[in-house]
């Protein structure tokens, strides 16, 4: 097995609804351009081009986002950008691909990477993930995760308990189990023990293992997915009848208690990452002001701290805060958000009475 068989799936298929109006129907977080004028898609590209070239990565998005994926992709093969009619959750993000991939190359190890993380220092990544593609390749039946190092006892994240170290791997360690959001005080004292990584949602395995787990483990998904992967043509057919349910329920955690025929195993990924889910993670990633005010377009602020201030509603247009703290204040050509901080979480509570009682065009 060789490098030359190293694949990359990005995952990219969500709408970002938790960063509405920022994100909407037909401008997907993913493709907002966060990142130094980047869009968060274009950096997850640019962070695995060191080890795959272009032909060999993958991006599977909303069939509704596929033309301008390409447009902002344009280095990656129109063949390798696979468009879902409807999301189906991650199991199918993560299947379908690899049926795909397992067409093209029986002999291929498949990264699943994500497109909404900030990942920092990029060589640290790289070489976690280059690690994690040589433990695949030296052991048919490793389902591998990396785990996040925590540098806090965050309660937003699912966590890994990991075991015992992988001989020939300094940075790969058996997985006990998987663990849930925690508490305050549980996340705490995973953090004290020195036992827990944060679960990054990211993973390297050889594309025929994953099949075989998922041949075991949900059957009627893996018919599906051969079917899907020998007839593209079907893809409106097939794919809205595939079991919705998420990799870490459908797979990984089953295959850690035992379940199946593999083993889990985690590459420690000692870095900065920032999962852009909502508000208060994204303002972790922009220009802060003097007064903690994290900043994208044209704003002027007086006695006002703390906020998360964005304007994208084009030239000519300015947003003025004045005595106000702790606020997500988001303005857009069309839709306006003001929210406390506090509760930027509920964003998706308000998106669906827009929907109801404003209509989906401002969704």
């Amino acid at each position: 097995m060789t490098s030359d068989s190293r694949f990359v799936v990005i995952m990219a298929g969500g709408s970002g609804t938790r960063l509405w109006p920022l994100s909407r129907k037909g401008t997907p977080k993913q493709l907002l351009p966060l990142v130094e004028g980047k869009s968060l898609l274009r950096v997850a590209v640019e962070r695995v081009l060191t080890l795959v070239p272009p032909e060999r990565i993958l991006i599977c998005t909303g069939a509704a986002y596929a033309t301008q994926v390409a447009e902002d992709l344009t280095e990656i093969p129109a063949a390798n950008i696979l468009g879902e009619p409807q999301g189906r959750d991650s199991l199918n993000a993560v299947a379908w691909p690899a049926a795909v991939i397992a067409r093209r190359d029986p002999h291929a190890v498949i990264a699943q990477v994500t497109a909404d993380q900030v990942i920092e220092p990029v060589a640290v990544f790289a070489d976690a993930l280059a690690e994690a593609f040589a433990v695949a390749e030296a052991d048919d039946r490793a389902l591998v995760t990396l785990g996040v190092v925590p540098s806090s006892a965050h309660t937003g994240y699912g966590y890994l308990h990991r075991g015992e170290p992988v001989e020939g791997f300094p940075n790969t360690h058996k997985v006990l189990e998987f663990r849930e959001k925690p508490d305050p005080i549980t996340a705490a004292e995973y953090l004290r023990s020195g036992e827990y990584w944060w679960n990054a949602g990211m993973f390297v395995w050889r594309a025929t293992t994953f099949l075989e787990q998922l041949a075991l483990l949900q059957p009627e998904t893996h018919t599906r997915v051969l079917e899907l992967a020998e007839h593209p043509e079907r893809l409106a057919e097939i794919f809205p009848t595939l079991y919705a349910t998420s990799v870490d329920y459908g797979i990984m955690e089953p295959v850690s208690a035992g379940a199946g025929t593999g083993h889990v195993l985690a590459v420690a990924l000692p870095v900065q990452w920032k999962d852009v889910g909502g508000y208060a993670s994204l303002a972790e990633i922009l220009t802060h002001d003097e007064a903690g005010n994290a900043l994208i377009g044209a704003s002027v602020t007086l006695d006002a701290s703390n906020n998360v201030i964005i304007n994208t509603a084009g030239s000519g247009r300015l947003v003025g805060v004045l005595g106000a703290s702790d606020l997500v204040i988001v303005t857009t050509a069309e839709v306006t958000l003001v929210a406390p901080v506090a509760q930027a979480e509920r964003v998706r509570e308000l998106v669906a009475l827009v929907r109801a009682q404003a209509g989906e065009s401002f969704a």
